[in-house]
């Protein structure tokens, strides 16, 4: 529990330090919008719950995939294609965003570190 604690704080702090990015701030704004659009297309034309479309959705862009919803309909397989070639992309983007920021983070805890040592 503690490790999972530790690395919670670790990706929250990246996370953090990547909103100071200008560009991660775009990439996060432009998947707000996909998960809002791809939630409301999923309610409306897949019959799908807000829940049951968002957690679909945020699967589908996390390249994990839901092993249990297919578009029936053939807009919703085009829309779907779509959506996972742009949504990819996107969350990939931010994804090495938020590692830059986290490997950013641990060179300037190490720098202080042997700014420390080489007081002393």
């Amino acid at each position: 529990m503690i490790s999972f604690l530790l690395t919670l704080k670790r990706l929250l702090g990246g996370i953090w330090g990547a909103f100071k990015l200008r560009n991660f701030q775009a990439l996060f704004v432009l998947i707000l919008l996909l998960l809002v659009s791809g939630t409301l297309f999923y309610t409306k034309e897949e019959g799908l719950s807000v829940i049951d479309a968002l957690y679909f959705c945020i699967a589908t862009l996390s390249t994990v995939g839901h092993p249990d919803f297919v578009p029936q309909t053939d807009l919703g397989k085009v829309f779907t294609m779509i959506y996972i070639v742009v949504g990819s992309g996107l969350f990939l983007g931010m994804a090495g965003y938020i590692a830059f920021a986290i490997i950013k983070s641990n060179l300037r805890e190490d720098n202080e570190e042997r700014r420390i040592r080489f007081k002393k």
